[in-house]
């Protein structure tokens, strides 16, 4: 773990093994190098978290779910899949848990409507798929891997993107699916301060660090050497008229080239003005720097002259380095090598 200042971090992927697997003696991310043979990363959001606010029970629900999301990728892998089936396979857990703010856990818009957003992209081929602004969509990731590889487009949206997916065989569900007693608390206590600003003529937002931010990301390596990236959010609480954050955007919260794949989570605006994604794989080859220096450069150098907490990425290069980075007080992360060895992270500190 290294430290970059007070309250702020770029973070090595810590290794701390769980479910009794084995962890290596230094954290993919904390050397330069190959790592992993093959294997994969993965995010479970960036925000305000602490330790403070963690109950134990609660952090090893989280713990547990990104445990089962990386075993399920692991698997696809280790029986010869793609690295595309494997980040469609760890990201179909978050999506089905609560605990994400993706699928089944997603925010609540202004209109009490869940609006889901994935992304994902291959490497070697630069071959991507995106859905936007879908409500109905159990699993989005499985849907944006169909526009890729069913259609000529890379981004559909709402009503068509659907259409797409009846066509398809997607499974559709009905919106109540995805309500969350914790999200909809969440909407209704950012509606009463955005009520109570509005009365005392407060025209700064409403909104804190924890509402802006919350995605699911996994990239992954395959014994083919192949890198894939993929992306899956419910967006920010409260959001108002159809907005579309990063996640479903190729070169801002979702890349994936021959020798880099990255996934981001954060206050999107700023993903997308920056480019992140791509951002981090273009330093890597223009400037012929690693891919932890790229993305510190990134995270904890660019993005923070614009806005001191704005998220963090994970990534993956074609040697098996792996990257988690990020410069809020926590972001949710984890990785697996080709032993079945887990580390998760949580904390900055």
């Amino acid at each position: 773990m290294t430290r970059v200042r007070s309250g702020i971090s770029a973070i090595a992927l810590v290794a701390v093994a769980c479910g009794g697997s084995r962890a290596p003696a230094d954290p993919p991310a904390a050397i330069d190098g190959p790592r992993l043979q093959w294997g994969l990363v993965l995010h479970g959001g960036a925000g305000t978290i602490t330790r403070e606010s963690m109950t134990p029970e609660r952090e090893r629900a989280y713990r547990d779910v990104m445990t089962q999301a990386l075993r399920a990728g692991h698997a696809r892998l280790q029986a010869g899949g793609s690295s595309l089936d494997a980040v469609v396979a760890a990201i179909t857990i978050m999506e089905d848990s609560p605990l994400f703010n993706a699928g089944r856990g997603a925010v609540f818009t202004a209109e009490g409507t869940n609006s889901l957003d994935a992304s994902i992209m291959e490497g070697s081929t630069l071959r991507a798929g995106a859905v936007a602004g879908v409500g109905r969509v159990r699993n989005p990731i499985a849907l944006a891997r169909l526009v890729m590889e069913r259609s000529p487009h890379v981004m559909l949206s709402g009503a068509g993107a659907e259409e797409f997916a009846q066509l398809q065989g997607i499974e559709l569900v009905d919106p109540s699916y995805f309500y969350t007693e914790s999200r909809w608390r969440s909407l209704e206590r950012v509606q009463e301060q955005e009520r109570r600003a509005r009365e005392n003529a407060d025209t700064t937002s409403a909104l804190t660090v924890d509402e802006k931010f919350g995605t699911v990301g996994v990239v992954a390596l395959d014994r083919n050497g192949v890198i894939a990236a993929g992306t899956s959010t419910g967006g920010m609480t409260n959001k108002r008229w159809g907005r579309i954050g990063d996640s479903p955007i190729i070169g801002a919260g979702t890349y994936a080239g021959p020798s880099c794949g990255i996934s981001a989570t954060g206050w999107g605006e700023y993903f997308i003005r920056n480019v992140v994604a791509y951002d981090v794989c273009a330093r890597m080859e223009y400037r012929d720097v690693s891919l932890r220096e790229a993305a510190h450069q990134v995270i904890m150098v660019r993005l923070e002259s614009q806005e001191p907490e704005t998220g963090g990425i994970i990534g993956l290069d074609g040697e098996g380095n792996v990257v988690a980075v990020f410069n809020t007080s926590g972001m949710y992360h984890g990785w697996i090598d080709q032993d079945g060895s887990v580390g998760i992270g949580i904390y900055a500190e």
